[in-house]
């Protein structure tokens, strides 16, 4: 009876959406953030909201980024962004050779994305959340300047941007592979 009763309300609801062409999106992932672009529309006291990676086809309006990722071994590795994504997306769409990047693919269920931030960049960067603080506590090379790169949406003021990857990284796939070359 409860399942009918909230149907109904969810059917009347999209039907009333619908009729003023709005469009509903649903996360693909939980825990991670989605970097938003957010407009306002004209004449009207609202704004629409809708992530990047959720509108294929369309050309986008979002500014061309630099990032530069320092890798563990000290190589530089350059990389154009899209306003929007995450440092993880930029990672992972460039596929940049950054050994056990990103390993939950940006559930926030691990801290292989960790990454070093300058001091002057680190204070611009969105608050962090309780869960990213959670995971970091579980970060080899910790700093008072480490954010996890699946939390950090890229912006046009980041231009240039340059972050570190740690020297370590806690992936406990790495664990596994020597406990199984142990056994044999």
């Amino acid at each position: 009876m409860i399942a009918q009763g909230v149907s109904g309300l969810l059917r009347s609801l999209l039907n009333g959406l619908s009729a003023t062409k709005s469009h509903l999106i649903y996360p693909h992932r939980a825990a991670g953030r989605h970097c938003k672009l957010t407009t306002q529309v004209p004449g009207r006291d609202l704004s629409t909201t809708k992530t990047l990676q959720e509108a294929p086809g369309e050309p986008s309006s979002a500014e061309q980024v630099t990032v530069h990722f320092i890798n563990r071994d000290g190589e530089k590795l350059t990389a154009t962004a899209k306003e929007g994504e995450t440092l993880l997306q930029v990672v992972v769409n460039q596929n940049l050779g950054i050994d056990g990047f990103g390993a939950c693919e940006g559930t926030l269920a691990c801290s292989t994305c960790h990454l070093i931030f300058e001091k002057d960049i680190f204070q611009k960067l969105d608050a962090i959340s309780d869960e990213e603080m959670d995971m970091l506590d579980l970060a080899y090379g910790l700093t008072e300047r480490s954010r996890l790169g699946c939390q950090v949406c890229v912006k046009k003021w980041m231009d240039g941007l340059t972050v570190q990857v740690p020297m370590e990284v806690s992936d406990i796939r790495k664990e596994l592979e020597v406990g199984n070359q142990n056994k044999q």
